[in-house]
């Protein structure tokens, strides 16, 4: 599957339970966007912050509204692939969070957006 944002949108999802995002109409994989905080480039500053004080993730790609990081389990290294969408109509930071392998992630993907989520919303403050 390609990654990336095409029209405003992220890649759908499998419909497999080892992913979230932002963008899909599967309820139970559904989170919430970020709103931005301040500019683009301040709600950029604050994902990048936060992803670097993380531990087993690489930014691979980053482009004006975009940021791709891939995160490796500790034990398996397992790769997960995490989006950020900075959508500057909407003023909100739209994410993907998906395992490459599997059917269940045993709700790892969640976790870790709801922990960014609340680093960023903290940042807000």
């Amino acid at each position: 599957m390609a990654l990336g944002v095409s029209n405003g949108t992220l890649s759908p999802l499998t419909g497999k339970p080892n992913a979230v995002s932002t963008q899909t109409d599967k309820e139970a994989l559904k989170m919430a966007p970020l709103p931005f905080k301040g500019t683009l480039a301040e709600s950029k500053f604050q994902i990048m912050r936060i992803l670097q004080s993380l531990d087993r993730v690489t930014v691979v790609k980053e482009d004006s509204d975009y940021i791709h990081a891939v995160f490796s389990s500790k034990v398996m290294r397992f790769k997960d692939d995490v989006e950020f969408y900075f959508d500057q109509a909407s003023q909100t930071v739209h994410f993907r969070s998906a395992s490459r392998v599997g059917y269940s992630d045993w709700g790892v993907n969640r976790k870790r957006m709801e922990e960014i989520a609340a680093r960023y919303k903290e940042a807000l403050r």
